[in-house]
């Protein structure tokens, strides 16, 4: 059994695609899930599984949402070490406070030339850095009306993704650790 982490985009957000960690936990763990976890209500999922891809896992559990919630929701899955090297390579360093970090996970790696255009943006306040799984997110202001989100970096660079901030991403580790 290996751990892994699975991050859903856009759950539980103005009353939209509603779904009870409780209940989501329930279906998980009659599909082969074990050690079931969640943190807060924004679809993070801690659990273990036999040994699979991170795509395969991720659109296993995608498809049981869709059958039991009755919608789509992206769903990412990192594991525990992918984790800790996201967290031990943020390029910001100790800098930012803790409320100004985010982290926006890439489902798959961004092509080049995509990488390569998005590099050309500069936003006042907000800064980026691009690695094949993360585009790490500064802000000396608030994240809530940041051009830098999640939609604008899934629309630019043509990838799913999901972002957390420093606070959750921290917790995630320290339960996975456990």
């Amino acid at each position: 059994m290996k751990k892994y982490i699975a991050l859903l985009r856009g759950i539980n957000v103005g009353g939209h695609k509603k779904i009870k960690m409780v209940e989501l936990k329930k279906v998980l763990a009659a599909n082969r899930f074990q050690e079931v976890q969640t943190y807060i209500q924004s679809g993070n999922i801690l659990f273990k599984a036999e040994k699979q891809t991170s795509l395969e896992l991720a659109e296993k559990i995608h498809c049981l949402i869709e059958s039991r919630f009755g919608f789509q929701v992206p769903v990412l899955i990192i594991t525990f070490e992918e984790l800790q090297h996201i967290l031990d390579n943020n390029p910001f360093g100790k800098k930012p406070e803790e409320n100004q970090l985010f982290f926006t996970l890439l489902k798959t790696p961004p092509q080049h030339e995509k990488v390569s255009e998005f590099n050309k943006y500069q936003f006042e306040n907000e800064d980026f850095y691009i690695t094949q799984n993360c585009v790490y997110l500064s802000f000396t202001r608030s994240y809530r009306n940041a051009k830098l989100n999640n939609n604008f970096i899934e629309n630019k660079l043509k990838v799913e993704a999901t972002t957390r901030n420093l606070k959750t991403m921290k917790k995630l580790l320290e339960l996975s650790e456990n």
